[in-house]
């Protein structure tokens, strides 16, 4: 993970510090200890994140800034990674989060309608919730635990690049040199 790649994208610290919709956050947003990019920090992130956006809560965001900064990780990338769940992911995600609590369970999973409507859940909510409540904590686990090993073991493997890159550079100059 490019530390120059990341930063690209990270909004300003002091620009959401002004606005009035997180002043109540003005502390831990002006926290210079959570905008750090190491690996220990952005794959602590994609934890918190991965964890968060598994979660069928409210709210979702504020849990991942909360995680960043008793974790002491990278906030954006805490909060940004929550929106893999978007109103559009949200439905799939829920569902095979409620299939695998069911299959955990043991118990057979009810199958979807043609067109899933609030009534439809709010009717089954009795018998979803146990099993939507179980798969989504066993996804969001095993997903926050790959998720840090992907990003270190990423990462490791770009510095070394980058300096085997350094080092036959340096070589190559070295003989240019003596030629």
């Amino acid at each position: 993970m490019p530390r120059r790649f990341l930063q690209r994208y990270m909004p300003n610290p002091e620009t959401l510090r002004r606005q009035r919709s997180l002043r109540f956050m003005s502390r831990m947003i002006g926290d210079p200890g959570l905008w750090v990019l190491t690996r220990r920090t952005v794959a602590n992130a994609f934890s918190v994140g991965m964890f968060s956006a598994m979660l069928p809560i409210p709210c979702q965001m504020v849990v991942a800034a909360l995680g960043a900064w008793l974790l002491r990780c990278n906030l954006p990338l805490s909060v940004g990674l929550v929106w893999i769940t978007n109103p559009l992911t949200m439905p799939l995600v829920f569902y095979g989060n409620y299939r695998i609590g069911a299959w955990l369970m043991d118990t057979p999973a009810r199958e979807a309608p043609a067109r899933i409507s609030t009534r439809w859940i709010a009717e089954r909510m009795a018998d979803i919730l146990p099993a939507l409540a179980l798969g989504s904590v066993a996804t969001a686990i095993v997903l926050a635990i790959l998720a840090n090993l992907l990003v270190r073991l990423v990462w490791r493997w770009r510095i070394s690049r980058s300096w085997k890159q350094r080092t036959l550079k340096r070589r190559l100059r070295r003989r240019d040199m003596n030629d």
